[in-house]
């Protein structure tokens, strides 16, 4: 799919504007490492917060907890990544480039690789005759698998019995802690468990800046329903996701819901979706996936902890191990694919051209710019940033010409400016001007507050 922006200009954008800086930047950098600066921070924190409110806090059936990072190492021998959380790696003899062997044949040939053992990807590499994607030669060591954990040392000796990992999902967390959140919220099936956390992966290939990198956010939620609902709870969450990111303001264009075909299922799952955006570095690109995976996570624990992991119905007294619907989306690829969608820029008149990021109100960075016209209604425009600022993120502009002023928070995607003038004094009003339209209109500052919550509503 064409995008009207490069990526590079996209990218470009947010560094430079404090969205997004180079990790340990004054030490030469760290591969794929990322800092979240002023406005990152907040779009980032107005993401999660936005997520919690419509998955948890305004649910009937969702609680939330909040895991541990480091678990004890049985918790990864259970869900199957110690022996199973690998990637096929080729090295080019070449240029000494290093790949992921599905990648690397899934943009080459267009065919899925997902699931094939190394062998089998060293036959399609060669059958294909597929070439290094850097130098364009076909000469490639075997294909061979590489774990994405990161490993450390708990306590005080490194040695076999202190090895623990950084967890790789924040999924684990939840199933552990079932029987707690069953026991302590009385929450009776359907209910669903959700939390964001930090997540770790070695990835071999990280890239695209945001979109894949080693050290990420979850937003996960495992809902637990009783087997033979499970299908209907799986349309139910894809549905849910779907219009979630749809009320965000994403160009429906470019989003669509690709469901797993059958052999590209895990063994376990009923079924698989994926919320894929158009991104400006590749046709389509995964943004949410949600996963029916049955009984499969309860039952690994029960079986490698010796804890029973079910479910006594109160009223039918049936019990059974809940089957699961999952919900998974990444934070920085939200982020992302949310940024790419609104950056823009348009000509206005003959010889402006503004750059403007369309961000949905409700997580804008900034939600108002309180401008005095001059410096000497500054005394009664601070009041007016500090009345405000007790309800929305406000920032305050007196630097420049009110145009530049506009022009700097529409680049940062500030939905409103609100400027303080001489007529403000003998109507008490003031001027507010939004981001989109450009439009402008005089409200009543005794008003202000509402008339922005009502437009800042998601």
């Amino acid at each position: 799919m064409d995008n009207k922006y490069n990526f590079d200009e996209i990218v470009s954008h947010l560094k430079n504007s404090g969205f997004v800086y180079q990790g340990s930047e004054i030490y030469g950098g760290l591969s794929n490492s990322w800092d979240f600066g002023i406005l990152g921070s907040w779009l980032k924190k107005n993401i999660k917060d936005l997520w919690w409110k419509e998955f948890i806090e305004r649910s009937p059936y969702n609680v939330g907890i909040d895991s541990a990072i480091l678990m004890n190492t049985k918790t990864w021998e259970a869900s199957g990544h110690i022996k199973g959380f690998a990637d096929a790696m080729v090295d080019c003899k070449e240029c000494k480039g290093r790949f992921r062997a599905d990648n690397m044949i899934e943009e080459a040939t267009g065919l899925s690789a997902e699931g094939k053992t190394p062998e089998e990807m060293d036959k399609m590499i060669e059958d294909n005759h597929i070439v290094c994607p850097v130098c364009g030669k076909h000469n490639f060591t075997s294909a061979r698998s590489f774990n994405l954990m990161f490993k450390t040392y708990i306590g005080t000796l490194e040695d076999a019995k202190s090895v623990v990992y950084l967890r790789p999902e924040t999924a684990q967390g939840i199933f552990v802690n079932f029987n707690n959140v069953a026991r302590t919220s009385r929450k009776k099936i359907p209910f669903g468990i959700g939390q964001i956390g930090k997540s770790f992966r070695n990835e071999i290939t990280p890239g695209n800046f945001i979109f894949r990198i080693r050290e990420f956010e979850q937003m996960e939620l495992e809902f637990f329903c009783q087997p033979g609902t499970d299908l209907e709870w799986y349309r139910y969450w894809v549905d849910y996701c779907y219009n979630f990111v749809k009320r965000l303001g994403i160009d429906e264009n470019k989003l669509r819901i690709r469901e797993h075909a059958q052999e590209e299922l895990a063994f376990y799952s009923k079924g698989t979706s994926d919320i894929e955006y158009a991104f400006p570095f590749t046709d389509w690109g995964e943004v949410w996936g949600i996963a029916d995976r049955t009984d499969y996570d309860l039952k690994q624990h029960s079986e490698y902890s010796g804890k029973e992991l079910s479910y006594l119905d109160p009223e039918t007294h049936e019990k059974y191990i809940p089957y699961c619907v999952e919900p998974s989306v990444g934070v920085e690829r939200l982020f992302l694919m949310i940024c790419c969608d609104a950056y823009d820029k348009e000509m206005v008149g003959e010889n402006d051209e503004r750059v403007v990021m369309h961000f949905h109100p409700a997580i804008a960075p900034v939600t108002v710019c309180v401008c005095p016209l001059v410096k000497k209604l500054a005394e009664p425009a601070t009041k007016l940033f500090e009345d405000l600022s007790q309800e929305f993120h406000c920032e305050y502009d007196a630097t420049g010409t009110i145009g530049k002023r506009y022009r700097r928070n529409d680049a940062i995607g500030t939905p409103f400016c609100i400027t303080y003038d001489f007529d403000t004094e003998n109507d008490g009003c003031v001027t507010v001007r939004e981001r989109d339209s450009m439009n402008q209109e005089r409200v009543k500052i005794t008003d202000l507050k509402d008339y922005i919550k009502d437009r800042i509503k998601f």
